[in-house]
């Protein structure tokens, strides 16, 4: 007869707890001395300093009074903490006949529709460049890469000739459409898809899944980390976007233009323009900390192989 079959339950434990710690203290330990670890964490906290910084700054001169701003040397931290530099940008905000609100509301239209369109058609397009294989479609996904390379700069010029003649200019849709189509969602949805195994398309074909389910309920789910940072990307450019050029109207043009205008009115407004930058960086920077987590995942691993 087997003996380990009388052998107490609590003794197995202990022995298992004991290999384990054995097998634990047996694992190589880093081939990294203590002044290898001091001198990679000083490397860290110098970086993180140096990034860090800049934001500190700002918010820090944005509760500075006039008086310390013009202060030399400058300090870090204001000796007397003030928001009267916030308030007073709204009494300019509310001075102007458009209102505030107006202004505030553009913005947040634009960005909202703007991300949620590129989204939408970046992921659809990048889909079927991944998984479908179609005549010309490596032609059309080199020159998506081709674009990546001009900058906004240089696309200015054809892109307002173009809403020119389709009557788009001073319209919400000047901004809107070549937010649709910038290139980078695409090219970024197309790398991180095609690490979807195609067994599991398959799979869910083979159990009556149609396609635009297959997209919205399993290829959408398992790339969320890339369509995060999608959202990063377009969130920041269409917040701080002045479409200065393609919208004349004052009733239809975005909050960060009103803003500049103001950091443009001379020493007097230093403080106002001061509460400017904590306003128009806030959005990005509260976007990215509440899916930075997800966005680490796509410079790792999308978690599926063949």
């Amino acid at each position: 007869m087997n003996q380990t079959a009388f052998v107490p339950t609590e003794k197995i434990r202990k022995l298992q707890e004991k290999e384990a710690r054995r097998m634990k203290l047996k694992r190589r330990k880093p081939n990294r001395s203590r002044a290898g670890d001091f001198l990679i964490y000083f490397m860290l906290a110098v970086v993180a300093f140096l990034m860090a910084f800049p934001l500190v700054f700002s918010v820090s001169s944005a509760l500075k009074p006039l008086d310390e701003l013009f202060r030399f040397p400058p300090r870090l931290l204001p000796l007397n903490p003030t928001f009267d530099n916030f308030s007073d940008l709204m009494v300019t905000l509310g001075a102007s006949w458009v209102p505030f609100s107006r202004y505030l509301m553009n913005t947040v239209v634009l960005t909202m529709v703007g991300t949620a369109g590129h989204l939408l058609l970046a992921s659809m397009a990048a889909f079927v460049l991944a998984k479908y294989d179609f005549p010309l479609g490596k032609t059309f996904f080199n020159i998506v890469v081709v674009a990546l390379m001009f900058s906004g700069y240089v696309t200015a010029i054809p892109n307002y000739i173009i809403q020119s003649r389709l009557h788009l200019i001073d319209t919400f849709w000047a901004v809107l459409l070549p937010s649709f189509a910038a290139p980078i969602g695409l090219f970024l949805m197309k790398q991180f898809m095609e690490g979807i195994p195609m067994s599991l398309i398959e799979s869910a074909k083979l159990d009556g899944a149609k396609e635009f389910r297959i997209f919205w309920q399993i290829v959408m789910p398992n790339v969320k980390p890339a369509w995060l940072t999608l959202i990063i990307f377009s969130v920041q450019n269409l917040w701080n976007a002045r479409a200065s050029t393609v919208i004349y109207s004052d009733a239809k043009k975005p909050l960060v233009y009103a803003l500049q205008q103001i950091q443009a009115g001379g020493i007097a407004r230093m403080g106002q323009a001061a509460a400017v930058t904590v306003v128009v960086m806030i959005v990005p920077i509260v976007t990215f900390i509440l899916s930075q987590s997800r966005i680490l995942e796509t410079m790792a691993t999308s978690g599926l192989k063949d």
